[in-house]
């Protein structure tokens, strides 16, 4: 007999835990877009499609990122133009600059996302931009974005530490963050890019933001840290984390990252936590299983391998 089976986890509340939490899905994008070879159309679409029917209410579907540097999400329009969109679910897209606003545009979005850099090097090698270019070319993004009506959300990357530069210092990335809100950022996704935060960290970077009612968290599981960060940040005050089923995912332009937080790992800590989510945690497994049978490989994901073996 399974652990569901016999009431697993069980559910032991603790105080000073937002009483729901928000997750932000980045598999369909964050995640495939790290694939060594192209993930073909409809096998994206019944993905977003398996994952709604998951209970998840935020999908990240795509980027409009220049097919040159992520041709894994060269599909963009076409995704968006056959997806089966279910009530209540959201489907916010990445744009890089204002050409990618006006595909999105064109595609008939209502949100998008839009990432910066906390660290010069990244900015550069990511952005090919400086640290203090890279505002400049984002303020108009958003600025345009919300005057037809699009919510807009702000990644900040390399906000614990830096593969070329080490530590990160904790003003730079809050200066960072707030020049993103400042601009319109409805919300502020703080990235572990390489998965090397220790929960102290969260907790004091999401301490010397002060107000966290805009902020999310996206956290990389290099080093075994993330499940362990995402509580730190719940008890910060964060009510918003990104995961991606099955653990898809990584970075193409930082090498030392590996999988995103598992959405399925996640569930299963909310609901021992007793915070509520809304998912599935059966339909998300197999969708999971799903996706890594279309890969061709197993799903990092504990909890997929545990529920699913």
């Amino acid at each position: 007999m399974g652990a569901r089976e016999v009431g697993l986890p069980e559910r032991v509340p603790a105080g000073g835990l937002p009483p729901r939490v928000e997750i932000w899905e980045v598999g369909a994008r964050d995640g495939l877009q790290n694939e060594s070879s192209v993930v073909p159309v409809e096998v994206k679409l019944e993905f977003l499609d398996r994952l709604a029917g998951a209970g998840l209410t935020t999908l990240e579907a795509t980027s409009f990122v220049h097919p040159k540097w992520v041709p894994q999400l060269a599909d963009a329009e076409q995704l968006l133009a056959g997806l089966d969109r279910h009530d209540g679910v959201r489907y916010p897209v990445l744009v890089p600059n204002d050409r990618g606003l006006n595909r999105a545009l064109d595609a008939g979005v209502d949100h998008i996302a839009i990432f910066a850099s906390a660290t010069e090097t990244f900015a550069q090698r990511n952005l090919n931009s400086t640290f203090d270019d890279q505002f400049g070319m984002f303020e108009p993004v958003v600025t345009r974005a919300r005057k037809e009506g699009l919510e807009v959300r702000g990644y900040l990357s390399m906000c614990f530490g830096d593969p070329w530069e080490g530590v990160v210092d904790v003003e730079q990335v809050v200066r960072a963050g707030k020049r993103l809100l400042d601009f319109g950022c409805s919300q502020l996704s703080l990235g572990d890019t390489i998965g090397v935060a220790t929960t102290n960290q969260v907790t004091r970077l999401i301490e010397a933001f002060g107000d966290t009612s805009a902020l999310a968290v996206h956290f990389h599981d290099t080093y075994g840290q993330a499940l362990a960060n995402t509580e730190a940040a719940l008890r910060a005050g964060v009510s918003t984390v990104d995961s991606s089923a099955g653990g898809l995912g990584g970075c193409p332009y930082a090498e030392s990252a590996t999988g995103n937080l598992a959405t399925e790992d996640l569930v299963w800590l909310l609901e021992g936590l007793g915070v509520e989510h809304g998912a599935d945690l059966g339909k998300l497994v197999e969708t999971s299983v799903w996706m890594a049978g279309q890969l061709g490989r197993p799903s990092p994901s504990r909890v997929v391998n545990a529920l699913a073996g």
